[in-house]
Formats: structure tokens, C-alpha cells, sequence
């Protein structure tokens, strides 16, 4: 009897201990549940897939319904039934929307998996964009604060589009600049009279700020621009679009980016040397839209309705705030949108910025900080290396032809200096106890390629400035013993010893070359001559010794080689830095430059002289009041020049040239 009583003592207490020890665990479970935002979903939305009503109504069995729909993903993944694979995809990622991991297999299925599994350039880059928008669109939407998701959708534009290993690699980046030329408009032009930092920064801020500072309601843009009312009214009469946005504002998106894209086409063509030409081929609606564009008093309407249309796409269709890409401008230096680095650079630090919200042990074992951070800063490696882009968004849109021009943007070298305390400081395997650590390693490389750029680009102050700076740096490795004498010769030698062993890598030639040109074109301005020709030569020798040993034709891209992170015909390249050259010029420079160079340069040069500084009114004068042809006396032979750059053009391009109209 004792023992019976006894054994129902312990058992009950057992129970109790059980009882007690499951309330504890399960609040912390709550707790940490909550505050990771981890749970399945348990509602059902308007135009989900049947299989999300399904898997909520199996209750505890959701998660073997799940491990289902895993395995008839890669069914139909091996089936090339892709366009099946994504709604699966959707429906995996409804059930499971706080668990990071699924959206990031998703994601990347798409961009990297299913997109190198199609056969065209154009389907490629549509599973790229897939992936990208199920991150930013829907993935981080429902993880804000997750560093995971948000290092994937950088990693996606740093090393998917803004990369060389994908075929069509050079496709994406011109699809991404013509998708944010739509969205913010043609970038400001550095300013030739003030080419410093600051500046730059300013003229990106003064740029960003009205789209920031826009009201997010329609009814808010009208009260303070009446005729913003007027304006609507005819986009909708005369060019059929319905850009009011109501109650229903998500509908409205595609109309919005459609009369976004018409207006920066029509803004290109206005600034096009071959503009009337292009006003005859345009659609009706076209021109109905291009009448309102010169319209003189709908102007206030559309200086108030543009910036509101921008903000209001970016934010339901981009998941991005404006303010806070005017203060990543400020942070990191003067950011092309339309550069693939600038949007790994603005999803890595949001990742990072957010992350920090919410710190845990397992962010710091798993090295998510440090990790995101190094997106962080090989994004500003790219920015300097590839930051000033020259797109031809009327051509491109044409399909008249493919011009995108790349270089580096020297501003960005500072920001790298400026940004590697904060992230060695945020890491915890790159203290100064180490002998080799990953940051110091990328220090040295990046400054080594700085140093071999102002070297080439002529500017030996700056490059030995930075090379004692990377000699005296006290952050360095320690573990190559060789590295007193390779920083104890003289700047020449070590220059020569570092392109011997990096020729090859396409950061070192674009830079070499860019900076070549560059290099070349200044000479202009100092009437050196022989300087002048000592760098071209030095320039078509680096061009084509990079691509005789790198350039391999791609079946996916066939307009295009994988490597081409420059125009293969040198001409071409050498004419476009040209004219990116020119056009951070004034007058007096520009007219200088343009009587010193050669005629083959000339001609590139000239459409773009004669639209920046011809007076509009007074076509004879230029924009001082002198007369044009003195100033610039067009070169012979720019009938053959532009029927050669047309003929490039549609080499290059794959499809026919069209009428300007709504695709």
C-alpha cells in the first residue's frame, strides 16, 4: 500500500514538473517565435493558389503537405515545367512565410537554376527578375529585419547581373538601366565645374530629393498643383493610360511605369541628334504625349506629378524608400541607380542596419554581419570600378542597337577608406590580434588597382599618395613575408610588377584603359601631344591584348560576349569615352578639346557638342552668343560615321528597328 501511494507521489509529481517545465518552454518558444517573426501562416487571401487553402486546413499535418509540395518542386523543376515551378513556389513560401531559408531556395532557383536552363537572353533575364522581386517584393516584406534575405538580394545584383559569369550578364545590366532610367529619370551629368566629392554628392541629393519629398496621396499633389488635375485628365483622354491612382492603387502600377517609360523616351528623343526623324515614326499616342511634354503650362503639373509617380513605384513595386537612398548618397558617395553595385549596396546595409535591431547569437555564429557587410563593401569596390555608366536608353528601346559603357568612378576609393573601420569594427574575425584577416586582404587589392589607375590615368601625385598610404598602412597582413620589398620600390616598378600579374583580370584592363583615355583626352587640354599619343597607343595595346586572351562568343547572348566588360572594337570604346569625356566639360574646355583631338574622335564628339552648347533658338550661335561653327566645325565625313555607328548598332542588336510606342 505504501509503495502504491509512493509510486502515485512520484508519478504525480513528475506530472506536475512536466507540466510546469512545458509552460516555461513554451512562453520562451512564443517568445523567440515572435520576435524572429517565425510561424506558419493560418489565413487564407483572395488569389492564393488551392494549395495554401489546403495545407491551412490540414492543421498539424501542414508540414508533411509541405515536404510534399518540396518534392513536386524539383519534380517539376526536372520537367522544365517551370512556369508550374513558380506558382508551387508561391504557394511553399504563403505556407512557410517567416522561415528565410524557403524564400532564399526560391529566389535563387529562379535567378541562378531555372534562368541558365532557358535558351534566349530575354527569358533569362526574366527568372532573374523573378527571383529578385520574390525577395524584395514579398520575401523581406514579410521578414523586414532579416539579414538573410536581404544578403541574398544583394548577392543576386552584385554577382547575377552586375557579374561576368552568366553568358547574358551584359543583357541584364542594360535591361537594369533602362528599368531604373524609367523609374528615376536620366541621372545629372557631374558638373564640370566642380568635380569634387562633395559636390557630385550634392547634385545626386538635389536629384533624389523631390521624388523623397513628394506626397504619397494624389489628392495632396493636386491641392498644391491644381493643374496637376488637367494634366491627368488629358493622359487619360488623349493617350488612354489611367494613371489616377484610386483605392485600388496596386492596379495602377503598370500604367504608371508605362507613362513613365513614354516620358523618358520622349525626353530622349527631344535631346536626340536624329529627333525628327524619330517624331515621324512615333504612334499617336506618342504624339499626343509629346505634345504635352512641350506644353510650357502644363509644366508646374508635371514637375509636381513626376516626383509623386517615382516615389509611389518605389515604394509598392520596389519595396525602397527614397529618403533613405538620399541618405545612402550621403553616406557613400554619388550612386547611379542604374549600376547593379547600387542596389547590392542599398539591400546589404538596409540588411545590416535592420539586423542590428535585432541581434542574436545565432546571427553572430553563422557570420551573418560580417558576411553582409563584405556585400557591403565589394559593392563599393564595383562602384568605383564600373560607377559611371553610359547607356543608350532611346537606341536600346528601339531596338536600334546596344551602346553601354562602363568606367570607374575614383570618388568611391574614399568611401571604401571611409567605411572599413565601421565594418572591421561590427566583425569579430577581423580584429588587429590576427595575422591575416579577410578586410586587410581586400584593402591592399583595391587600393593596388586605385594606385595602378592614377598612375594611368597621369596622375602620379595622387597614385603616390596612395601607394605610401597602402606602404605605412597599419592594418596590413602579416603573414607575406614579401611585402617590405614589394613596397620599397620605386612607384614605377611597383606598377609594372603588378600588372604583370593581374593583366588579365577585367577590373585591372577596364581600369587601364578607361584610365588611359582619360588620361589621353586631358592631354588635349595641356596641348601635349606627344602625351596625348603615348596614351592612346598604350590604351588599344591593353584593349586588345584583354580581349585576345579573354573574349569568347556566348550562344545565349549572341550580341555579346560573357566577358565583355568593354566594347570590343576599340573605335567604339575609344569614341564613347570620348564623348562621356566631353560631356563633363564647359564650353571653353569642350571647344579646346574638340580643335585639339583627331577627326575620327570628332565625329563622336560632335552630336553631343551640338546639342549641349548650340543655342536652341538660334541654331547659327552657340549658347555664349558666339557662333557655333567656329567653335566646332563639324568634321567630315559624319554621314559615314553615323551610318557606321547604325550599322554597329543593329549588328549588335537582335531585334528589328520599331516604331516609338507602348510595347
Amino acid at each position: 500500500m505504501f509503495r502504491f501511494t509512493l509510486t502515485k507521489s512520484v508519478a504525480l509529481m513528475c506530472i506536475l514538473l512536466a507540466m510546469a517545465g512545458s509552460v516555461v518552454l513554451s512562453v520562451q518558444l512564443a517568445s523567440v517565435a515572435s520576435r524572429n517573426k517565425l510561424a506558419y501562416t493560418d489565413r487564407i487571401e483572395e488569389g492564393q493558389p488551392p494549395e495554401v487553402a489546403l495545407g491551412i486546413a490540414l492543421g498539424a499535418f501542414r508540414g508533411v503537405f509541405v515536404n510534399f509540395l518540396w518534392i513536386r518542386a524539383n519534380d517539376l523543376k526536372q520537367e522544365g515545367k517551370f512556369f508550374e515551378l513558380n506558382q508551387l513556389a508561391e504557394a511553399i513560401t504563403r505556407l512557410q512565410p517567416r522561415f528565410p531559408r524557403v524564400w532564399v531556395f526560391h529566389a535563387w532557383n529562379m535567378a541562378y537554376n531555372i534562368s541558365v536552363s532557358t535558351q534566349t537572353r530575354s527569358e533569362r533575364w526574366y527568372w532573374v527578375q523573378k527571383g529578385i522581386d520574390l525577395l524584395r517584393s514579398k520575401g523581406i516584406v514579410a521578414n523586414p529585419n532579416d539579414m538573410l534575405l536581404h544578403k541574398e538580394l544583394a548577392w543576386i545584383f552584385l554577382h547575377k547581373i552586375g557579374g561576368i559569369t552568366d553568358d547574358a550578364n551584359r543583357f541584364y545590366k542594360m535591361k537594369l538601366a533602362e528599368e531604373w532610367t524609367t523609374l528615376l529619370g536620366q541621372p545629372p551629368a557631374r558638373d564640370f565645374k566642380d568635380r569634387s566629392r562633395d559636390h557630385a554628392i550634392a547634385q545626386m541629393v538635389a536629384f533624389l530629393q523631390p521624388v523623397a519629398d513628394a506626397p504619397r496621396d494624389l489628392s495632396d499633389v493636386i491641392a498644391a498643383t491644381p493643374e496637376v488635375r488637367t494634366l491627368i485628365d488629358r493622359i487619360e483622354k488623349e493617350v488612354g493610360d489611367h494613371v489616377a491612382i484610386g483605392e485600388d492603387s496596386r492596379a495602377d502600377g503598370d500604367a504608371i511605369m508605362t507613362l513613365l517609360r513614354r516620358y523618358e523616351l520622349i525626353r530622349a528623343v527631344l535631346k536626340s541628334a536624329s529627333g525628327k526623324i524619330a517624331e515621324e515614326t512615333m504612334s499617336p499616342r506618342m504624339k499626343a504625349m509629346l505634345a504635352m511634354v512641350r506644353d510650357p503650362s502644363l509644366k508646374p503639373a508635371w514637375d509636381a506629378f513626376l516626383p509623386f509617380a517615382r516615389r509611389y513605384m518605389l515604394e509598392t513595386r520596389y519595396n525602397m524608400d527614397a529618403s533613405q537612398m538620399v541618405r545612402y548618397v550621403k553616406k557613400y558617395g554619388p550612386i547611379d541607380w542604374r549600376v547593379p553595385a547600387s542596389h547590392a549596396l542599398y539591400w546589404s546595409a538596409q540588411g545590416v542596419e535592420r539586423g542590428l535591431l535585432r541581434t542574436t547569437a545565432r546571427a553572430e555564429k553563422d557570420f551573418d554581419f560580417t558576411n553582409t557587410d563584405r556585400i557591403v563593401i565589394q559593392a563599393v569596390q564595383d562602384l568605383y570600378r564600373y560607377g559611371q555608366t553610359y547607356f543608350d536608353y532611346l537606341g536600346f528601346n528601339l531596338g536600334a542597337g546596344e551602346m553601354y559603357l562602363e568606367i570607374p568612378d575614383p570618388i568611391f576609393a574614399q568611401t571604401y577608406a571611409d567605411i572599413m573601420t565601421e565594418l572591421v569594427a561590427r566583425s569579430k574575425w577581423d580584429t588587429a590580434d590576427r595575422a591575416y584577416t579577410m578586410y586587410a586582404a581586400g584593402y591592399e587589392n583595391f587600393f593596388t588597382d586605385v594606385i595602378l589607375y592614377f598612375y594611368r590615368l597621369g596622375m602620379r601625385d595622387i597614385a603616390e599618395k596612395y601607394y605610401r598610404h597602402l606602404a605605412t598602412w597599419g592594418g596590413m597582413n602579416l603573414n607575406d613575408p614579401d611585402r617590405p620589398r614589394k613596397f620599397s620600390v620605386p612607384l614605377e616598378e611597383f606598377v609594372e610588377a603588378q600588372l604583370a600579374e593581374r593583366q588579365r583580370s577585367p577590373n585591372v584592363a577596364v581600369s587601364e584603359v578607361t584610365a588611359s583615355l582619360l588620361g589621353a583626352f586631358a592631354s588635349l587640354l595641356d596641348g601635349d601631344d606627344a602625351q596625348f599619343r603615348s596614351q592612346m597607343d598604350y590604351a588599344a595595346k591593353s584593349h586588345g591584348f584583354f580581349m585576345k586572351i579573354q573574349r569568347n562568343a556566348s550562344a545565349v547572348d549572341t550580341a555579346n560576349a560573357r566577358m565583355d566588360v568593354m566594347e570590343p572594337d576599340f573605335r567604339i570604346q575609344a569614341g564613347a569615352t570620348f564623348v562621356q569625356f566631353m560631356s563633363f566639360l564647359g564650353l571653353d574646355q569642350a571647344a579646346l578639346v574638340f580643335k585639339a583631338a583627331p577627326e575620327d574622335l570628332r565625329r563622336f564628339a560632335f552630336d553631343l557638342v551640338e546639342e549641349r552648347f548650340r543655342d536652341p533658338e538660334k541654331k547659327e550661335l552657340a549658347v555664349n552668343g558666339e557662333r557655333f561653327d567656329s567653335l566646332f566645325i563639324e568634321p567630315p565625313g559624319m554621314a559615314e560615321h553615323r551610318a557606321m555607328i547604325e550599322a554597329y548598332r543593329k549588328r549588335k542588336s537582335e531585334q528589328n528597328v520599331q516604331k516609338i510606342e507602348n510595347k
